[in-house]
């Protein structure tokens, strides 16, 4: 591989050292190494065959009630977590960290695993399965509980507890401990924030046996919808879907100022459809990616960012939008359409935001594109991989038909397996192809069965969170304090600011705004997105309510700084994937994609002060709608040029630090404030093209 930095001539001298792109089990070891939700341990032959068949079980399971009917609503969410219990604490180890070999079986380990993995095991089970068991009974007891269902509930917030620490890392349990302990102690609380306190009995008893704990909403959209979706993207990716959409990017892209580095933007949106995280996407497309974008010229730390905030854009991308999506049409009660509806224009705007910065980086380098004899051909790669395109097409179409979305991805999930045994029974003949159809969906129903165990336990340790919510009322108490605190910064700003540009309203919705989406950022560190997001609508969204802002907006507002902490330091685990493909400053990386993603973090408030960005909102007008756009594109695409010190010549200070303003005044949605951003503009614009002719000359 070369590793010259070649400008728009093709020539250039030696730059970066080559980076070879990885193979199958560099990849798998990088994204345990940064993503504990797939750290799984190596087990010793009958516990693999028996958590083996269990993770197939619990797909098949899910295949079949997703194709003909999902059973009374408890029942379902008990066996998924049942399941779900029983299978962490065989696959995840104590400590949480990677292991080399499975564990010698003794007394003490009986096949490997300790007693405490087994204890734990069974009270998960149990426990979880206590509720369904008691179900026609349990209306005479809720609000007064037996001794039991005390006994069964503390045992399964524990393993609960212990089954998310081994998944997730101790930053999800701490919260969910801090909740139930401001439950319990309430009377010793703070000012506003005191309230009577609840028994460790009436605690139990609202978070297990009522649907407002555990075994609410949020583990049943998982048990529901997102298993399935999960199950669909593995089996989409096993028939070749990620690697076409990577190779189509490449034909389109490439050959552009920078290729490799748009071609990452391009792949990682289109893998990001199907996939949900941002990890496992920058580990994809970048062990192809990165390495291209430092053959051409680009630094390292540029390269993992560009990856990095690429990837976690597929989390807000359609239609499965990290699984999100599923989420917001329980709590929304909107249809699913209305979702993806919403999502459109702003998962384009982050992507638009990363491909303008990429370009003019590329231009401010003088990078080159890749050559034709570099590039695949278009058309050569669909004619050879359509068919692994034909699952996605078949799910979309029965979403949009405004069918169920668990009937969409038995159907996905069907033509899937389709498109497999085809490709088998091409290559391998009739005997072979049947029995290597067999072997794929066995492998691709467990691993999208291991996918989902995290996000499960995930979410039922969420609905504890929620639970002391509604059990307390302390989401009201926040509001009022937040608001309080805004409204006051609010009347010291507003004498300050000239001709009355901002009333006092709207800058305490600024400021609201402001505080939402650095506790969003904060959260999102130590817990993933969907685990953020259902947290953040307990909390956060009331308070946006409570200043007039639509629920739909809201609700995407928390959501996409929810995500902006996949790379934000000083947790920003997809840059630091991203870093270890480039071997460059992981700090660095995050700060750089942050940048990057600056659209993700602009639009927001851009929808918020004008819904209308979403296309599905009251008032939605066009022209609203042009003027919102247009001038989120111009904001975007000014303050990328203020940062990277280019726009069609190398600028100036001055010129950066007029775009930057201009920016600002940009993404907000008002006539005036456009146009006088547009004049703030001018003189660079001019200076831009009397450089340009002179160059030209």
């Amino acid at each position: 591989m070369s590793d010259q930095k070649a400008g728009p001539a093709g020539g250039g001298a030696a730059h970066e050292p080559a980076v070879t792109p990885l193979t199958e089990a560099e990849q798998k070891a990088l994204e345990e190494k940064f993503d504990s939700e797939v750290r799984f341990r190596p087990l010793s032959p009958p516990v693999l065959i028996a958590s083996s068949t269990a993770l197939f079980v619990l797909a098949c399971f899910h295949y079949y009630t997703a194709g003909f009917g999902i059973l009374q609503q408890t029942t379902h969410r008990g066996i998924h977590l049942a399941f779900t219990l029983g299978l962490v604490f065989a696959v995840f180890s104590l400590s949480g960290r990677a292991q080399s070999d499975p564990g010698r079986s003794t007394l003490l380990s009986p096949l490997g695993l300790p007693l405490l993995d087994w204890a734990f095991m069974i009270g998960g089970v149990v426990s979880a399965m206590y509720v369904p068991w008691v179900f026609d009974t349990l209306s005479m007891r809720v609000g007064n509980p037996s001794p039991v269902d005390v006994a069964m509930g503390t045992i399964l917030i524990l393993t609960l507890l212990e089954a998310t620490r081994r998944a997730m890392g101790w930053p999800l349990p701490v919260i969910a401990i801090l909740f139930m302990a401001y439950a319990y102690f309430g009377q010793s609380m703070p000012g506003i924030l005191v309230h009577p306190g609840a028994s460790w009995a009436s605690l139990v008893n609202h978070l297990y046996l009522t649907s407002q704990g555990i075994y609410g909403t949020a583990l049943g959209v998982i048990a529901t919808y997102v298993f399935h979706f999960v199950l669909f993207g593995v089996l989409a990716t096993r028939i070749g879907l990620g690697q076409l959409f990577i190779d189509l990017a490449s034909a389109l892209a490439g050959r552009y100022a920078g290729g490799p580095a748009k071609v990452s933007v391009l792949s990682s949106a289109m893998l990001g459809s199907i996939s949900g995280s941002s990890i496992a996407n920058t580990v994809t497309t970048g062990s192809l990616t990165i390495p291209a974008m430092i053959k051409i010229g680009y630094k390292r730390h540029f390269a993992a960012a560009v990856e990095a905030a690429s990837s976690t854009g597929g989390q807000i991308t359609p239609p499965v939008m990290g699984a999100v999506a599923f989420l917001m049409i329980e709590y929304l009660e909107v249809p699913l359409t209305t979702i993806l509806t919403a999502a459109l224009v702003p998962a384009f705007m982050h992507f638009f935001g990363v491909l303008v910065q990429v370009h003019m980086e590329a231009k401010r380098l003088g990078l080159r594109g890749l050559s034709k004899e570099e590039l695949p051909d278009a058309w050569k790669v669909f004619k050879a991989n359509w068919l692994t395109i034909v699952p996605l097409i078949v799910l979309v179409a029965i979403l949009l038909s405004g069918r169920t979305p668990y009937s969409a991805a038995f159907w996905g999930i069907t033509a899937s397996i389709g498109v497999m045994a085809v490709q088998n029974l091409m290559s391998r003949g009739l005997a072979d192809g049947i029995k290597g159809t067999a072997i794929d969906i066995w492998d691709g129903f467990i691993l999208g069965a291991k996918y989902s165990l995290s996000v499960t336990v995930a979410a039922a340790l969420v609905g504890v969170v929620i639970g002391v919510v509604t059990l307390t009322g302390v989401g009201f108490k926040i509001v009022f304090l937040v608001t309080s605190t805004a409204g006051g910064w609010a009347e010291s700003v507003a004498p300050l600011i000239p001709f009355e540009m901002m009333t006092p309203a709207t800058l305490t919705l600024l400021f609201t705004l402001m505080m939402t989406a650095v506790v969003c950022i904060l959260m999102g560190c130590g817990i993933p997105t969907t685990a953020n997001y259902l947290i953040m609508i307990a909390i956060a969204a009331p308070i946006l309510g409570a200043l007039g802002v639509e629920p739909l907006v809201a609700h995407f507002f928390v959501f996409y700084y929810g995500v902006l902490a996949d790379v934000t330091p000083p947790v920003a685990l997809a840059a630091y994937a991203a870093a270890g493909i480039a071997g460059a400053n992981a700090f660095k990386a995050g700060n750089t994609a942050f940048r990057l993603s600056m659209g993700k973090a602009l639009v927001p408030f851009v929808f918020v002060f004008s819904p209308s960005l979403l296309l599905v909102t009251q008032g939605f007008t066009w022209p609203l709608f042009i003027l919102a756009l247009s001038g989120a594109m111009l904001g975007i695409t000014a303050l990328s040029a203020a940062f990277s010190g280019y726009l069609t010549q190398p600028l100036r200070a001055w010129e950066r630090a007029l775009l930057a303003v201009a920016a600002l005044l940009f993404v907000a949605p008002d006539l005036v404030t456009t146009l006088v951003a547009a004049a703030i503009c001018l003189p660079v614009v001019i200076r831009g093209v009397i450089g340009g002719r002179a160059a030209a000359a």
